[in-house]
């Protein structure tokens, strides 16, 4: 495929994702194996002979605006977390991250906005934050939000024995912490 035909694809679709390799690495993360994560170069719009190795940690974070549309990728989460900002912030990141990391002048990042980008917003992302469990919104500065979230996360280590005395691990034995090591479970009322 040339340039430009790589160049008018879709990237903003989930058909654009090879969802099966993501999942086939989660699942090798989640039993405590290292896994060799693609690489891409966003200038000729394709994969290079790069990876990046990724070793087992006790939290896995997968971030992505298409992961929650994809029924078998969703499925992988334990909590799934959708961060909501305005579509004026969305852009201006959009423009300046485009401009900055990957060569492109604002025009060319407007016209693939206005053709892809936000049609596929409307068509696959809005729709699938209904799968998230916590919405966070404004684009993720919402202080009181994160706490609860952070919270959560260190409840659910403790419990499986990944935290102990302020050390993670994923490969210790789930037991049973000290009741004043448990973080206070801040979600009762």
């Amino acid at each position: 495929m040339t340039l430009q035909q790589r160049a008018s694809n879709n990237f903003d679709h989930p058909n654009s994702l090879d969802t099966e390799l993501m999942i086939a690495d989660l699942q090798k993360l989640r039993t405590g194996q290292a896994t060799n994560i693609p690489m891409y170069d966003f200038s000729t719009h394709s994969r290079i002979s790069s990876v990046e190795l990724v070793e087992p940690k006790p939290v896995l974070l997968v971030e992505g605006i298409l992961i929650f549309s994809e029924p078998k990728l969703r499925d992988q989460f334990d909590i799934k977390i959708f961060v909501d900002a305005p579509a004026d912030i969305r852009l201006i990141r959009r423009l300046e991250r485009d401009r900055k990391e990957r060569g492109r002048d604002s025009q060319s990042v407007i016209v693939q906005y206005l053709s892809t980008v936000r049609p596929m917003h409307v068509e696959f992302v809005e729709p699938s934050k209904r799968h998230a469990d916590v919405i966070i919104p404004e684009g993720g500065h919402n202080k009181i939000a994160l706490d609860m979230v952070i919270s959560r996360l260190q409840r659910d280590l403790a419990s499986r024995g990944a935290i102990v005395e302020g050390e993670w691990s994923p490969f210790r034995r789930p037991v049973e912490p000290p009741a004043d090591k448990v973080p206070k479970d801040e979600f009762k009322l």
